[in-house]
């Protein structure tokens, strides 16, 4: 009977927010789960990186306007200082609209075969279709995943990253790193990262880092990886040969 019962909530649920507003909400909570802090300006450079397919206006009046009345209906707040926050009830709705995302993420890779670099946007074409009922017969067909194929903890799942997990860009020439997760809505930067074998589960050395050429060196496995200092911030790593949970 709770099962049900928590499967009839989450039909409500879902029906109670547009497909605009989901798309809003999961780009919030990538945004805040990557930055820790959003604001107008950064939520419509988040907002830009989503598949064309969406439709989302990212000029900075339009992503106001929608925040706004988001806001109206009860799922964000804004702050003093031009934070933008989840309600407790967005935060939910946040949370539901990126589980489904990340499961069909999941299924894409995991028994589809799908390239990874393809992968985030085809889970937004599918990830408002998914019910309650495919749901959760999806996570069980899938043996309930914790993460995401990029390393991101897929909410309910009850996974968090290790408490020693870092910035790649804080890690020190000489220190060897596992790879925990690696950024998603950049299709050229994920071809190259996987073909540069840097993907989860992967352990590496950083052997230079060089900010007057604005680059960061690694061995991965015996092979020379160059990443931009922008991009190292977005990738996380755990100290040391850790074993990536799945």
């Amino acid at each position: 009977m709770a099962a049900k019962r928590k499967q009839q909530d989450k039909r409500l649920m879902a029906a109670d927010v547009s497909p605009l507003a989901e798309n809003y909400l999961m780009s919030l909570y990538m945004l805040k789960e990557e930055a820790g802090v959003a604001t107008m300006t950064r939520l419509a450079d988040q907002l830009a990186t989503s598949p064309a397919t969406e439709h989302l206006g990212t000029s900075l009046p339009s992503v106001a306007g929608m925040v706004r009345r988001m806001k109206r209906d009860g799922l964000l707040d804004i702050r003093q200082n031009k934070e933008i926050e989840f309600t407790d009830k967005g935060l939910k709705h946040a949370k539901a609209i990126m589980r489904r995302h990340q499961l069909a993420e999941r299924l894409l890779v995991d028994m589809l075969g799908m390239e990874l670099h393809k992968v985030h946007a085809e889970a937004h074409r599918l990830e408002h279709a998914i019910s309650p009922d495919v749901e959760a017969c999806l996570a069980e067909r899938l043996g309930n995943p914790v993460t995401c194929p990029f390393g991101h903890p897929i909410p309910g799942s009850g996974y968090e990253p290790p408490p020693n997990a870092m910035r790649l860009d804080k890690v020190k020439p000489g220190e060897r790193v596992t790879v925990e997760r690696i950024p998603e809505d950049d299709p050229r930067l994920v071809k190259y990262l996987v073909s540069s074998g840097v993907v989860r589960g992967a352990q590496m050395t950083v052997t230079d880092i060089a900010p007057y050429k604005g680059t960061m060196t690694m061995d991965v496995n015996g092979r020379e990886v160059v990443v931009g200092l922008q991009v190292a911030p977005r990738i996380m790593v755990n100290p040391g040969n850790a074993k990536s949970r799945n």
